[in-house]
């Protein structure tokens, strides 16, 4: 199992939101370099970065930063936001990224997302974002009528290589994770699986576990727990070094 810190970058620094609501911020570093830094030194195997000014607007804003957090750190990275055509998702892999994260247009240009996965094999996976069970899009600010199950089974045949699902009602509040839901996302998909949204405690990990070893969930994502001291990187990583693994 794979606990992904979260480096979400908005006006140039490391922020958190709360459900995706970019008036409803959280400042904790004025360097996303430095967040990133920091992670790695805990024992971090993987980052989550995410450009949220790119997820608003749908064209990249961060990308001077990004290539200097991938010269910078020595672990790899999955980034999404505003990726919604490949001469953008191939100047982030130039940048030093080793893979990228597509939602909006996924949902909403299909055939664009199957070209995308065909130019970019195995660096391409989708993110669900989910309220209520109905996915959003366009940095969560736009409804779909559409559910996982809906949309899962086309997008893995048009090559997504995993898939990131998260429970928007959950992320950033601090509620813990919404096992039933993850467990449904993971067993349908025929593709690995990291959860977000709601990932606040040990407890949480440790609920989250036994999903990696039944169904195709391989890790998840963490950010405002990380950085508010709700869940420990170091305890948690070594509390997963001791399971059965898959």
């Amino acid at each position: 199992m794979i606990l992904f810190p979260a480096v979400d970058i908005k006006d140039g620094k490391a922020v958190r939101l709360r459900q995706g609501k970019a008036g409803d911020v959280t400042v904790f570093a004025d360097d996303p370099v430095d967040a990133a830094l920091d992670w790695q030194s805990r024992g971090a195997k993987w980052l989550h970065v995410v450009d949220l000014d790119g997820a608003f607007e749908g064209v990249p804003r961060s990308r001077p930063i990004v290539e200097r957090l991938c010269a910078r750190v020595g672990i790899p990275v999955q980034l999404g936001g505003g990726i919604r055509d490949l001469p953008t998702a191939r100047s982030y892999l130039d940048a030093g990224v080793e893979r990228v994260i597509v939602g909006t247009m996924a949902l909403e240009d299909p055939d664009g997302f199957a070209a995308l996965c065909a130019a970019l094999p195995g660096r391409v996976g989708v993110s669900l974002d989910a309220e209520g069970g109905r996915l959003k899009s366009r940095g969560w600010v736009a409804a779909t009528e559409a559910t996982v199950r809906d949309v899962l089974p086309g997008l893995v045949e048009a090559g997504a290589a995993f898939a990131v699902y998260t429970d928007i009602a959950r992320d950033g509040m601090q509620k813990g994770v919404n096992v039933e839901a993850l467990k449904e996302v993971a067993t349908l998909s025929t593709v690995p699986v990291i959860a977000a949204g709601g990932v606040t405690t040990l407890e949480d990990v440790q609920r989250l576990h036994p999903l990696t070893l039944t169904t195709r969930l391989v890790g998840a994502i963490s950010g405002r727990a990380l950085y508010e001291g709700t869940l420990d990187l170091g305890e948690a990583l070594a509390w997963i070094a001791g399971q059965p693994q898959t």
